[in-house]
């Protein structure tokens, strides 16, 4: 099997002296070589999708969302399994499921597909967009909300510490909206489109870092500022916290007023930014 820098030096797509310096980061990062290339900047979802189904001679999509899903293929795979793995059941016959994937190294997932359906997978590779475009079409069955949206998402799995974020918020004049944890938050976030999101560092199913990243990932929510709400409240996890993507750091207990304070300032500071 050919080695994936080589398969896009020999593309073109990148140069002999990227790869040297892509794989030195990789070194030092211990992170895959194709995530490694795309935090520089130098390859595209696209040019990466094309490059590992040549790597692994697998087959590669574009442009799914347009085509024609069944129910009873859909009902294949959990819509929560297909949201945290990105993973899209994309055709079934006799013994075989083709599905979309992102990352033929993944072979625990794919052991996975495996046990849920029964089936035997054959991958075929494609991008993190391609892929939540098509969940969020196909599986949430919702209507994207507008950019200009103004509602705020909570995601918080305490129901007392959501109800007092609520109402502080509530009584400020923002409309608010709740998720229970992060894989109902990315639902929600895709479905909805609000202005900010502030979200709990630990919960189950998905905690607030996997949710970032899911949000991250995606063009239709990548845009959108998160909060960290956390009962650990070092510096060390303020710095982690905000080196990770998150705009701001609020720690528990909650406290009303600063909730409320440090909302006002990341929308505010948003409003700037967009001008």
């Amino acid at each position: 099997m050919k080695h994936l820098g080589d398969i896009l030096v020999e593309a073109e797509i990148i140069s002999k002296k990227t790869l040297e310096r892509a794989l030195e980061r990789q070194k030092q990062s211990n992170v895959r070589l194709g995530i490694v290339l795309e935090e520089m900047g130098v390859i595209t979802e696209d040019e990466l999708a094309e490059a590992l189904g040549t790597q692994f001679n697998f087959k590669t999509i574009k442009n799914f969302i347009n085509h024609s899903f069944s129910q009873e293929l859909l009902d294949l795979l959990p819509s929560d399994f297909a949201m945290k793995k990105l993973v899209f059941p994309l055709k079934q016959k006799d013994s075989m499921l083709a599905v979309a994937i992102t990352d033929p190294f993944d072979m625990e997932t794919m052991e996975m597909l495996t046990r849920i359906t029964g089936f035997q997978i054959i991958p075929v590779i494609s991008t993190r967009r391609e892929i939540l475009d098509a969940i969020s079409k196909y599986y949430l069955k919702s209507a994207i909300s507008s950019e200009n949206n103004d509602s705020i998402l909570i995601v918080e799995d305490t129901a007392t510490v959501a109800a007092v974020i609520q109402s502080a918020l509530t009584r400020e004049g923002f409309s608010v909206i709740l998720a229970v944890d992060g894989l109902d938050g990315l639902k929600m976030a895709i479905s909805e489109r609000p202005r900010l999101i502030v979200t709990d560092s630990v919960m189950p199913r998905m905690d607030g870092f996997g949710l970032l990243r899911a949000l991250k990932a995606n063009p239709m929510t990548s845009e959108i500022p998160v909060i960290m709400l956390t009962s650990k409240a070092t510096s060390e996890d303020e710095q982690k916290a905000l080196e990770f993507g998150f705009i701001d750091f609020i720690s528990k207990p909650v406290q009303p007023l600063r909730v409320v304070s440090r909302v006002k300032r990341v929308l505010e500071l948003t409003r700037k930014f967009k001008r």
